[in-house]
C-alpha cells in the first residue's frame, strides 16, 4: 500500500490524560489507548518523528477530592506523577504494538524511567522511535500544555498538535448551537482576540512567540491524525 508523502517531518502531539479513560469516569481504558497508539503507528510508518506530551487529569481526577485545601505546588507535584503512569502505559502499548517508545521525564525518578535530555531526545526521534515527554516541565504551576510548546520548541517540531474531544476550534459550542462553524484556520491573533480558549496563556504564547503552528483536532475521530499529516482539512490550525 503506498503512502502519501507526509505534509510535516516532526510533530509533538499533545494528549490529555482523560483523552486515555475513554467512557470510564477514570484511569486507563485498555481499549481507548490501543486505538490511539493504532494512530500514531500509522503516522510513525510514514517516516514522521513523534513526539508525545501526556496529561495526568485521568488519574489525577480520582485523587482531586483529597487534593481539596491542599499546597498548590504539592498538587502539582501529584498530577506530574500521574502522567508518568500515563506515560509508561502508553509507551507499553506502544511497544506492544511494534513501535519502540521511550519515555523520558521531566522529574528525576531514574529506575522507573530515565530523565529528559535534549540531545537524547532528539537521537531517539532520528533513529525512528516515539519520545514520550512525562512530568509536565518538572515545575509546579505550568500546564502540560506549556509542557507541550516548551518540548515541542525544543526539539523544533513543524506543528504542536493538540488532541481533543472535538474536532477542531467552532465559533460556538458545536453540541450546544446547530449553527456553530468550524475554523479551517486562525491566527493567532485572531484566536486571542476572540478568547477561543486554545492553550492556556503561557502555552499559546510561547508557541506564538517561536512561530510554533498548533492544530486542534479529534483524536476520537478514525484517522484524523494521519489526514493531518497529509496537510488535508482537519481541525483547526492555528498560525503566526
Amino acid at each position: 500500500m503506498s503512502l502519501a508523502r507526509p505534509a510535516h517531518q516532526r510533530i509533538l502531539l499533545k494528549l490529555s490524560g482523560e483523552a486515555l479513560m475513554g467512557d470510564d469516569a477514570f484511569g486507563i481504558n485498555r481499549g481507548t489507548i490501543e486505538r490511539i497508539v493504532g494512530e500514531i503507528a500509522e503516522v510513525t510508518h510514514m517516516g514522521v518523528q513523534v513526539a508525545v506530551v501526556i496529561g495526568g487529569g485521568n488519574i489525577f481526577r480520582g485523587v482531586a477530592g483529597g487534593s481539596a485545601g491542599m499546597d498548590r505546588a504539592t498538587a502539582d507535584y501529584m498530577g506530574m506523577l500521574a502522567t508518568v503512569m500515563n506515560a509508561l502505559a502508553l509507551a507499553d502499548a506502544m511497544n506492544k504494538a511494534g513501535l519502540v517508545a521511550r519515555v523520558m521525564s521531566a522529574i528525576a525518578i531514574e529506575q522507573v524511567v530515565e530523565p529528559y535530555v535534549r540531545p537524547k531526545a532528539l537521537q531517539y526521534l532520528e533513529e525512528g522511535k516515539v519520545v514520550v515527554f512525562a512530568a509536565g516541565t518538572g515545575n509546579p504551576f505550568f500546564t502540560t500544555d506549556t509542557a507541550a510548546a516548551l518540548r515541542g520548541a525544543e526539539i523544533g517540531a513543524e506543528l504542536v498538535l493538540k488532541a481533543t474531544k472535538v474536532d477542531g476550534v467552532y465559533t460556538a459550542d458545536p453540541q450546544k448551537d446547530p449553527d456553530a462553524r468550524r475554523y479551517a484556520k486562525l491566527s493567532f491573533d485572531e484566536a486571542m482576540s476572540q478568547n477561543l480558549g486554545i492553550m492556556d496563556a503561557t502555552a499559546f504564547a510561547l508557541c506564538r512567540d517561536q512561530k510554533l503552528p498548533i492544530r486542534v483536532f479529534s483524536i476520537f475521530k478514525h484517522g484524523a491524525l494521519k489526514r493531518v499529516i497529509q496537510g488535508e482539512d482537519e481541525g483547526t490550525l492555528v498560525y503566526a
